[in-house]
């Protein structure tokens, strides 16, 4: 019996209407387009507008355009993994309510918090199931609503986070296509340098987390910078030696969009030229666990049946980790 892997086979995304432009923030933060263009390289991002719209908004309609372009209802999905920092609350899990929203009655669901490298803990999470060979369907999704814990004074986080979502379906495979490696990492200590300090069990809320401000992000852009040049770079270089690939064979390098200048640097150190690199921050911003699925939904239409992918995340926690793909579609949806 072949071995089974699970491979992508559709693919969705999705971003708000609402475009906050840095010409925008300049009217709230002593900043500039100049300031935010040359630092992150980041022009605009969506935003979530409406009340009581939470992440799941955003997961729906990724999972009904999956749906849609595998011929698949919702209720052929047997497991929905949600990747987020943002959840629509603290229970039940957003993937439960996605699946009661689209009518995914046969799935189970779960959410994964790991912040930016999110959606690749869930992407090996999921592979495994399908992998056990008792599951057959299941949804990816990366999705955060970042605006929900954004302190729009901050000019240190709040020129680079978005919103957004995107998603996969992941399906058994026996001709060597799909999620072949990875490697996954975490590290503690690295909580004090990106972290949102109040909300938790720890440290609930209060008048007084309020009146301090403990609600939104907090990152130390600095030591952040450091670890996640290093690390991110670190483990896509292990994915390549593990399965003797050299830059030349990696059709396309998936990185996590927190900063143009990590992305470069990732790049540079797995020897992959810019040109093999997908780069949408400009366009979104930093959406957490959506940056990765919102970069293979912007870039479908030039993935080939048999591209080596290699996609690489970091996040707070500190978390990070590369996952090596072999795409099992072309564009044009043909499998």
């Amino acid at each position: 019996m072949s071995k089974i892997t699970a491979a992508i086979t559709a693919v969705g995304g999705y971003v708000p209407d609402y475009v906050l432009t840095n010409q925008e923030l300049e009217k709230l933060v002593e900043t500039t387009d100049e300031w935010i263009t040359t630092r992150t390289g980041i022009k605009e991002r969506r935003i979530l507008k409406g009340e009581g719209k939470g992440t799941s908004e955003l997961c729906v309609p990724v999972a009904l355009e999956i749906c849609k372009k595998r011929g698949i209802t919702p209720e052929d999905i047997d497991l929905l993994i949600v990747a987020t920092v943002t959840p629509d609350m603290v229970f039940p899990a957003t993937a439960n309510v996605v699946t009661d929203k689209i009518g995914a009655r046969n799935a189970f669901g779960f959410d994964i918090s790991a912040a930016c490298s999110g959606f690749l803990y869930a992407l090996d999470t999921g592979a495994k199931f399908i992998e056990s060979g008792r599951y057959q369907k299941v949804l990816i999704i990366g999705a955060d609503k970042m605006s929900s814990i954004i302190d729009y004074t901050d000019r240190a986080t709040c020129i680079i986070f978005g919103d957004g979502a995107g998603g996969v379906l992941l399906e058994p495979n026996t001709d060597g296509l799909g999620v072949l490696d990875s490697v996954l990492k975490s590290d503690g200590h690295g909580r004090e340098f990106l972290n949102m300090k109040a909300g938790g069990s720890a440290r609930p809320a209060s008048a007084e987390t309020i009146a301090g401000r403990e609600h939104y992000v907090f990152q130390e852009g600095k030591t952040v910078f450091k670890y996640a040049v290093a690390n991110m770079a670190d483990a896509a270089r292990s994915i390549m030696e593990r399965n003797h690939l050299t830059a030349d064979d990696i059709a396309w390098l998936v990185p996590h969009q927190a900063n143009l200048r990590i992305i470069s640097a990732t790049a540079d150190h797995m020897g992959v030229p810019t040109e093999k690199v997908m780069i949408n921050i400009q366009r979104y911003g930093n959406t957490t666990a959506g940056t990765i699925p919102l970069c293979l939904w912007d870039w479908e239409n030039k993935l080939k049946k048999g591209d080596n992918l290699v996609l690489a995340a970091f996040g707070g926690g500190f978390t990070w980790g590369a996952c090596y793909v072999k795409w099992a579609y072309n564009g044009n949806g043909t499998h």
